[in-house]
């Protein structure tokens, strides 16, 4: 198989569909544009896609690091390296950007990783799944995310959700405990008892806030506690587990496999939450997966308000491993794909159907992606 030729990065905004917001900040607002990065991968005539979501809130990459690290670090580290070496693409981005504490900049890495498996299922004229050899299913349940600041309007986004299918919702909390925990009691009664519910804190809580916060809800049967501390806090982390009444899942924790070991290790986890973008791509995800089982820990996922690029590897992701409990794929619930051909994933009654084309199963439009580009160095660029 042929060498990997050409890196080219585009900057591109895209129109925001709702507001959205984290503890940690604003992600989109309605009628305005929220910014992504596209790769293109090409080799002997055919060409794969990654994307990359900068989100200063949520992690350190902007779209000026991502952009200039792949142009100029990563790019030049991976041109003439077999496309079908997927081990050692991932390694040579590694030694061009070094790991620090975890992964160096794996949202820039992830967009290259993507992209390259995209580009070896198009020229193998195969699926990303059947170029793995694994796939447990053929559709991945979706949850409707909930970002809302009062119970009327929580109860209103549960509406919306349950009026498309879902029957999964993700309630973002991270504020005062008591106000969020009414949050997820008016989210419990609008979704119904039959209804999955988890939160996402997004880091903010302190472990007293965390044990209040669990405390409040522990009737709403509340399936998972998404991220309340801080990523790097491994013995508060410790401390809430043991004694946690919600089962504890990470997130921006984990951001290489040796991260899920820490957590191990420590007895500080119950459910690993699977994010490509976070785990620089789709081959350290594999890697990290494969380790939760081996762990015997839950496997939840998530992604990162991804557009169709980030969306389709999601789901080749989660259906080679069975994913069965609804995910957090939130891009089409907030953000426009404006670059999408076609070809794109279906989305029947709340699921995600696994595509069947060519490496990740999307087809972009090159022209589109073009007129939506702009320069990442201009001022205001994001």
């Amino acid at each position: 198989m042929t060498a990997i030729e050409t890196v080219e990065v585009y900057a591109v905004r895209l129109p925001a569909i709702r507001d959205f917001s984290i503890s940690g900040g604003k992600i989109t607002s309605r009628g305005a544009s929220t910014s992504r990065i596209l790769v293109r991968v090409g080799a002997g005539g055919a060409y794969g896609w990654g994307e990359a979501t900068p989100t200063p809130q949520w992690t350190y990459e902007t779209v000026e690091s991502i952009f200039a690290t792949i142009e100029r670090y990563l790019a030049p580290a991976v041109t003439g390296l077999p496309a079908w070496n997927l081990d050692g693409i991932a390694r040579a981005m590694d030694r061009a950007i070094a790991s620090g504490f975890s992964t160096g900049m794996p949202l820039a890495k992830s967009a290259i990783d993507v992209a390259v498996h995209d580009l070896v299922g198009r020229l193998l004229g195969v699926p990303v799944h059947v170029l793995w050899g694994q796939r447990r299913t053929d559709r991945v349940p979706l949850g409707w995310i909930v970002s809302a600041a009062e119970p009327a309007a929580a109860r209103d986004a549960v509406a919306e959700g349950a009026a498309l299918g879902y029957r999964g919702f993700k309630v973002k909390v991270g504020h005062e405990p008591a106000v969020d925990a009414a949050l997820v009691a008016a989210v419990r009664t609008a979704a119904g008892e039959q209804a999955d519910l988890w939160v996402d804190a997004n880091q903010a809580y302190s472990v007293s806030e965390a044990l209040a916060f669990a405390d409040a809800v522990r009737d709403c049967r509340v399936t998972a506690f998404e991220q309340p501390l801080r990523a790097n806090d491994v013995f508060g982390l410790q401390r809430l587990h043991a004694r946690s009444s919600l089962p504890i899942a990470l997130d921006e924790s984990l951001r290489h496999p040796a991260d899920l070991l820490t957590f191990v290790v420590a007895d500080a986890i119950d459910i690993a939450i699977a994010k490509v973008q976070r785990n620089a791509g789709l081959t350290r995800s594999r890697q990290l997966c494969q380790l939760a089982e081996h762990a015997g820990l839950r496997l939840m996922g998530s992604g990162l308000t991804d557009t169709e690029v980030g969306f389709a590897a999601s789901v080749q992701l989660f259906a080679a491993f069975g994913i069965d409990r609804p995910v957090d794929l939130n891009g089409r619930q907030f953000v426009e794909s404006a670059y999408a051909g076609d070809t794109t994933v279906r989305v029947e009654d709340g699921n995600a159907l696994l595509p069947e084309g060519p490496g990740l199963g999307v087809d972009v439009d090159l022209d589109a992606v073009k007129s939506l580009c702009f320069d990442p160095g201009e001022r205001g660029g994001r």
